[in-house]
């Protein structure tokens, strides 16, 4: 479900600016912004932020690659050891 809410453009100096509500506050200081098309993205550039959930985190990971990534291991009974 995507939240939508009207923002008020305005002028800090030379630059265009806009407030972020609190329901879209984002973690940390930073973020990084980018157009596409028409659209204007801001993405926190920090996922571990003080709230963050483990899942969250998780889900911002790029996915491991196919069985190709690793090398093949036999898979052979254990050693013996004397106890």
């Amino acid at each position: 479900m995507s939240v939508e809410r009207r923002v008020k453009l305005f002028r800090n100096g030379r630059n265009q600016a806009v407030r972020i509500p609190r329901e879209f506050e984002l973690p940390g200081d930073q973020a990084v912004m980018r157009r596409e098309g028409e659209r204007l993205v801001i993405e926190s550039t920090s996922p571990a932020g003080p709230n963050a959930r483990l899942l969250d985190i998780l889900a911002t990971l790029e996915p491991l690659g196919g069985d190709d990534d690793f090398a093949a291991m036999p898979d052979g009974p254990p050693d013996a050891v004397e106890l």
